[in-house]
């Protein structure tokens, strides 16, 4: 008889249930959390992007330098050009690149018309001189003439005198005629007319002679000047350097027939230099003589200042002379490329961002960083330089603000940043 099954039965102990519920209720509870956190943070996020694929800058504030960058070469300060002064055949004594100094002769013009026109005048001028030699000589004898002849007169008029007082005591005695007497006073009045008249005569004929003399030393005075200037001319035929430096470039070839006035050569001062910079056409209206300028060489770094604007546009761009502080620069070549940093304006105290691509969205919007979320708001930006931009208004002092490129989510009012 079988009285029950125990004999049957195996014990088997329970594993502790509650203890597995409870881990899985935490971890429940976790997921629900992030999820919850999620969803709070990206209710509104209709785009994500990679935190790393984006640049983010903090605003700050500070002073700002308005600046303009353009590009420009090294150019001579001083690149006087060497003209013929006369039609002629010239003969070049340099090459491009031999050394000149200040007044060294460079090129010379043979000019047989001006040489032979010199030789002319020269000739006149001596021909002139001995005539003028002469007529001093004829002044000479024509002054000894009229000196003989107003001493005569004075003769005669003494004698006159002499004649009248002899007849005064002779008629008182009764020894001569009353026809004497009035024949000795007719002869003294004659005698003094002749020698009032002699005076007068010398004096004119004395004055004629100067006036003669004063003309004839004119011409040849005026010849003098004609004779001087071609032969400054002539002289000006061997032309000479105008500056310490180099020989640029030859504008003719040797023995060229050249005329007057055209350019032989270009000689360059290696001892001053400027830089000649092309700012674009949109930026010149801000430009002004004496704004401040550093010029970028490579590594190195100068200052100076604008010297000159030209007044003229070409292909859109204006040229601009750049003068530096410093004199001594004897690293700079000519053409030489540089980059150029205007100093437009400074600004103090100024809340300011990184610069960056965001500027291309229009400047009128930028994300702004809360958490893991970038929000879309608008801002108004101001005055920018080479690395910062001013921020007028929309953000804050240690904000946060993307700073690349909008392009992949410029639709979205606010983009989900993801590890």
């Amino acid at each position: 008889m079988i009285q029950d099954t125990s004999g049957q039965d195996v014990v088997i102990e329970s594993s502790p249930k509650p203890k597995r519920l409870i881990i899985a209720t935490l971890v429940v509870l976790v997921l629900v959390a992030f999820a919850a956190h999620a969803f709070i943070n990206t209710s509104d996020a209709t785009k994500s992007i990679k935190r790393s694929s984006v640049q983010i800058a903090s605003l700050e504030t500070g002073d700002l330098v308005r600046d303009l960058i353009a590009n420009g070469r090294i150019v001579a300060a001083n690149a006087p050009q060497l003209y013929a002064p006369e039609q002629g055949f010239v003969d070049l004594l340099v090459k491009p690149g031999d050394d000149v100094s200040v007044g060294k002769t460079v090129a010379v013009v043979d000019s047989p018309e001006l040489e032979n026109r010199l030789k002319q005048e020269k000739s006149e001028f001596d021909r002139l001189q001995g005539e003028f030699g002469r007529q001093q000589l004829d002044a000479r004898r024509q002054r000894l003439q009229l000196d003989k002849q107003l001493d005569l007169s004075a003769v005669d008029l003494q004698a006159a005198e002499r004649e009248f007082r002899r007849a005064e005591t002779s008629i008182k005695d009764n020894l001569i005629s009353q026809i004497d007497h009035e024949k000795a006073v007719d002869d003294l009045a004659r005698a003094k007319l002749n020698f009032k008249h002699a005076q007068q005569e010398v004096e004119l004929a004395k004055d004629t002679l100067t006036f003669e003399l004063e003309a004839m030393q004119s011409t040849l005075e005026r010849q003098q000047l004609v004779v001087d200037e071609l032969s400054r001319q002539t002289e000006q035929l061997r032309i000479k350097a105008t500056v310490n430096g180099v020989v640029g470039n030859l504008l003719v070839q040797q023995r060229a027939l050249v005329t007057q006035n055209a350019p032989l050569m270009a000689l360059v001062d290696l001892s001053a230099y400027e830089a000649e910079v092309q700012v674009p056409e949109s930026n010149a209206s801000e430009l002004s003589i004496g704004i401040p300028v550093e010029v970028k060489i490579g590594a190195k770094q100068l200052s100076g200042i604008i010297a000159a604007i030209s007044p003229e546009v070409s292909n859109r761009q204006v040229t601009t002379r750049v003068r530096f502080d410093q004199q001594d620069m004897p690293d700079l070549r000519q053409n030489q490329q540089v980059t150029a940093r205007m100093l437009l304006e400074h600004k103090e105290d100024v809340l300011k961002v990184r610069r960056g691509s965001f500027t291309q969205a229009g400047a009128f919007v930028a994300y702004k960083i809360e958490g893991d979320v970038a929000r879309k708001v608008d801002i108004q930006l101001g005055a920018s330089s080479m690395r910062e931009i001013e921020v007028l208004s929309g953000l804050e002092k240690n904000d946060q603000i993307i700073i690349s490129n909008y392009q992949d989510f410029i639709d979205a009012d606010s983009v989900l940043l993801r590890n």
